[in-house]
């Protein structure tokens, strides 16, 4: 770990030349003289725009798409990379290429470009310590030189158009003849909204061999896996031979490429040979695919699939007797790679791939358990803070890049700022931090956000109770029984869920403000929601209840009271009894209708719900041979057709992604109940040990890194017997919660705490549950 800067301490400036948008991308480059005695040297690199950089022609870091994306026009992050052992005795050369990316580039379903300006540019710092003690500064300034290379065009959604034959030969090195390059321009910028990076970078994470298909006229390339990155290729081919790769998720029945679920994204990579045998891969762009069709003369040697991401460390493992489970869990895993580049985008193919509050705050409690989040998700909430309007709305995507007339759903422009269920990521995401790790930094830094987003509900409450009725709000969004067309028209009322959200998000806030916060003001907060909650179950309680969804938030966000809880949950269940557990749930309704179950002492129905294999069902996604969670239940329908996406939207477009983390939010719900551990304190001071077995699932094992080191949880069900292997760290106590029957025996345990070590335990007829 190397300690950041601001940008307002760097000597650099950000330097570039004149580029068109979508045009070649600029190489910029300086040579400079290192005396003998370096011992260290640093690298402090940001821009507007994505690049790469180079030191003596070798690649200083193993990162992609740096500095990657943040709100622009408020901050910027700079890296620092050790780059010692790349410094040579004598002249050395340092050279950047910076292309579009997420700063000039198209980003959004309208076309919009220059969105954060219209320059390309490095800020480039190298700090040379000698020996004798002093330093010594390489910056970027007027001094630099730049010009034009093989790259002609790099988009974030259409891909790298790369002409080999006009690479600029040695640039990256020493002695390279850049006399009729451009002089570089000092781009005008505030260097003081740079600031260090905190978070992890986009890095390769993993590269899958590609089978190839020869078909008539092209190659048709499948990596077994769908995710986001690119394609690899080596090629030979005579000097001006045309190679062109386009990627897609799935095939048509027919075999081909679907690809109009991309939109208007291009996602295509071309290359022109300078002849013989190359590597091709593109270094400016990404593509949500598993297939990719080749179209060349060439000859393909080989083809590898690059999958990038966010690079966080995995936190758990699972694994189960249940193969379509375990395939499924695999699935969530690599849709959460696929979608956490930089900002927990919503899909990684089309002419989307934003930052939606509202899958992120879905998804946020099983990123946690899944993988190291917490550095990511500061970053992302700054973002947050920073994109609220100055009423304390929060955005639906962040970065925000939705302009008021953007959204567009039906008749026309909806309000797209402060709609519940994504606006409240700005509460929920924090808490879940705080929930997986026990540090409440997040709380900390994000206490004003949530206090300026809650201050809006009550303002739009006004004198009542209530929040008012709108034209808009996204509702259980993809309900399965919505109209196809029109998501938004979920079962559940949009103002019971608007006022439930609300409810929450404010009850969130109480907790975070008698932690780090006004205890004061934690106490009318809770008064404030208990008030709300009554209210929204009086006005709305009878009509929503009747929906999985509606029971689901009464439930888990104690909305209706403690009397009524019994009759709500047992309507829950006896609904999924009598659709053999059909999903009925939309983005906001998935993440909790099983805990609202099993919670309520309806352990059998969970299961059935988790456990079916028809549509709409997560495990259908996996009989239809999913590798990552699809946006839509149906997204592939029973007979094998493709979805159409329709939308009712003035331009026709579709919605279809077939990876999109939202409904493997369930996630975190098979490691607190199928497997049997969850937080009982934040962070697993104290982890509770509540196993739920089903008669369908022999087997289970878990495990989450915490604070404290690992904790793992091993059961076996056999006959009438129940044997669990706990493991428990040092620092940390268990607490347990064991599926007991009135005949029950357990061995093992003397009482219901173990402290830190290796356990075994056994149940003797345990509870099990019949899906």
């Amino acid at each position: 770990m190397e300690a950041g800067v601001l940008g307002s301490e760097l000597e650099a400036r950000l330097v570039g030349i004149p580029s068109q948008t979508g045009g070649p991308a600029p190489h910029l480059r300086t040579e400079f003289d290192a005396p003998a005695a370096v011992t260290r040297a640093l690298l402090r690199i940001s821009g507007h725009g994505v690049h790469e950089c180079r030191i003596n022609g070798l690649r200083t870091d193993d990162e992609h798409l740096a500095p990657g994306w943040t709100a622009h026009q408020a901050r910027t992050v700079i890296a620092t990379h050790d780059v010692t052992a790349l410094i040579r005795q004598g002249r050395n050369a340092i050279s950047v290429i910076v292309a579009d990316g997420w700063f000039r580039g198209r980003i959004g379903w309208t076309g919009r470009t220059d969105l954060y300006g219209s320059d390309l540019g490095v800020v480039v710092q190298l700090e040379l310590e000698l020996a004798n003690g002093s330093r010594r500064i390489v910056a970027s300034d007027a001094s630099w030189r730049g010009g034009f290379g093989a790259v002609r065009s790099a988009g974030i959604y259409d891909g790298t158009d790369t002409d080999l034959r006009l690479a600029a030969a040695g640039f990256a090195e020493v002695g390279f003849d850049d006399s009729a390059w451009t002089p570089c321009s000092v781009w005008e910028a505030d260097l003081a909204t740079f600031e260090p990076r905190r978070s992890a970078p986009i890095r390769t994470i993993a590269e899958l061999p590609m089978s190839i298909e020869t078909r008539a006229d092209r190659l048709l390339l499948d990596s077994g896996q769908n995710l986001s990155g690119w394609v690899r290729l080596e090629v030979d081919g005579e000097p001006g031979t045309v190679v062109t790769i386009r990627h897609a998720e799935v095939l048509e029945p027919s075999g081909d490429l679907h690809t109009a679920a991309l939109r208007t994204a291009r996602a295509t990579d071309t290359y022109v040979l300078s002849g013989g045998p190359q590597v091709l891969e593109p270094a400016f762009t990404f593509h949500g695919f598993r297939y990719a069709d080749v179209v060349t003369t060439g000859t393909v040697l080989s083809a590898t699939a690059v999958a990038i991401s966010s690079d966080l460390p995995a936190r758990s493992t699972f694994a189960c007797s249940h193969e379509a489970l375990n395939r499924f869990h695999s699935n969530v895993v690599w849709s959460l790679r696929g979608n956490f580049l930089s900002v927990p985008t919503d899909c990684p193919q089309r002419d989307e791939r934003l930052g939606w509050t509202g899958d992120a705050q879905a998804f946020a409690a099983t990123a946690n358990t899944l993988v190291d989040a917490q550095a990511f998700w500061l970053s992302w909430l700054r973002d947050v803070e920073l994109d609220q309007a100055d009423d304390g709305a929060v955005a639906s995507v962040v970065p925000n890049i939705v302009g008021p007339d953007d959204l567009v759903f039906g008749a026309g422009p909806v309000e797209s700022m402060g709609r519940a269920g994504w606006a409240d990521a700005a509460t929920i995401v924090p808490w879940s931090c705080y929930e997986a790790t026990g540090d409440p930094l997040a709380l900390r830094r994000q206490l004003s956000s949530m206090r300026r987003w809650v201050d809006h509900l009550r303002g739009r409450a006004g004198t009542g109770l209530l929040l008012p009725h709108e034209p808009f709000q996204y509702g259980d969004w993809l309900d399965p029984d919505a109209p196809g067309d029109r998501p938004w028209e979920g079962k559940t009322s949009p103002d019971y869920v608007a006022n439930a959200f609300y409810v929450h998000s404010t009850r969130v806030l109480a907790r975070t403000e008698t932690l780090v916060g006004d205890p004061e003001r934690s106490a009318e907060l809770a008064a404030l929601a208990d008030a709300v909650a009554a209210e929204t179950w009086r006005i709305y309680g009878a009509e929503a209840a009747r929906t999985q969804t509606g029971a689901a938030l009464a439930l888990e966000f104690r909305l209706c009271p403690e009397d009524e809880r019994k009759v709500v949950a047992a309507a829950l269940a006896e609904g999924v009894d009598r659709t053999d557990g059909r999903i009925q749930t939309g983005f906001l309704g998935t993440p909790l209708v099983l805990f609202a179950l099993s919670n309520a002492g309806y352990v059998d129905q969970a299961y059935r719900m988790l456990l079916r294999r028809e549509a709409p069902s997560w495990l259908y996604q996996v009989d239809r041979g999913a590798t990552t969670v699809w946006e839509r239940w149906d997204a592939i329908l029973p007979d094998g057709s493709i979805h159409g996406g329709d939308m009712d939207i003035a331009d026709g477009g579709s919605m279809l992604s077939f990876n999109h983390y939202a409904y493997g939010a369930m996630i975190d719900w098979v490691y607190r109940t199928l497997a049997g551990l969850a937080p009982a304190e934040p962070g697993y001071r104290t982890v509770l040990v509540a196993p739920r077995p089903t008669a369908a699932i022999t087997w289970a094992e878990a495990s989450i890194e915490t604070a404290f080191g690992p904790v793992a949880i091993a059961w076996r069900l056999s006959g009438d017997t129940l044997d669990l292997d706990l493991t428990v760290p040092v620092g940390s106590t268990a607490v347990l919660d064991l599926p007991l029957t009135a005949g029950s025996r357990v061995d093992g345990a003397d009482g219901d705490t173990l402290g830190p070590g290796t356990h075994h335990l056994t149940v003797y007829h345990p509870r099990v549950a019949t899906p």
